[in-house]
């Protein structure tokens, strides 16, 4: 794979769902299973969803808190039974790419469940270091997130540069200095960090 530029920044951070990984949304497959519609999924988990995210309760509790709200006992862990990511192999040879001259980890906003699915397949493999939301304790777009991946990595945040689908997740990290790019598709962002000069 051929850029036009070579990499400037030190440290290339990737989301994971919606950039690296497709195939992520479970919600659809959860509500249609419990028969049930996303807004009323929403209002039964409550912020039961944020402490999942944060690995502040593991997803065993969040099913028993979002039972009683339901009315009725779920027995399956449903954001595991649906999860079936699969790669965007136009973005690993960008990642790939990249770390010839940088380093480049993923900054993800997780749960526990999709954490270890990633693990078992192998998805997590082409990062240098992965920062996920359950086990750091911080999701975007709280600044702390991305000041705990630079003060890791030990990285100014000019010499960072930040890539998600999300554009709340893309100006908070533009607040802290972080230049960043609002995803789209991996033939954009191939044009995009090939210009880098």
């Amino acid at each position: 794979m051929e850029y036009k530029g070579s990499a400037v920044k030190q440290l290339y951070i990737f989301d994971m769902g919606g950039v690296v990984s497709h195939n992520r949304d479970v919600l659809p497959a959860i509500t249609g299973y419990l028969g049930i519609t996303q807004e009323e999924f929403i209002a039964f988990a409550g912020e039961n969803i944020r402490e999942l995210m944060e690995g502040r309760i593991p997803s065993n509790e969040f099913w028993s808190r979002f039972s009683k709200a339901y009315g009725k006992k779920v027995e399956e862990e449903l954001y595991f039974k649906f999860f079936n990511p699969s790669l965007d192999e136009g973005i690993i040879g960008i990642i790939k790419h990249l770390k010839k001259s940088s380093k480049v980890v993923c900054g993800t906003n997780t749960i526990d469940t999709h954490y270890e699915r990633h693990l078992i397949l192998g998805d997590y493999d082409f990062f240098d270091a992965v920062y996920a939301s359950n086990k750091i304790g911080i999701s975007k777009p709280n600044p702390d997130f991305y000041r705990y991946i630079l003060n890791q990595e030990e990285i100014n945040p000019e010499d960072a540069l930040f890539i998600d689908d999300d554009q709340d997740n893309v100006l908070a990290a533009e607040s802290l200095g972080i230049e960043s790019i609002l995803f789209t598709d991996s033939g954009s962002l191939y044009g995009r960090l090939g210009c880098l000069k």
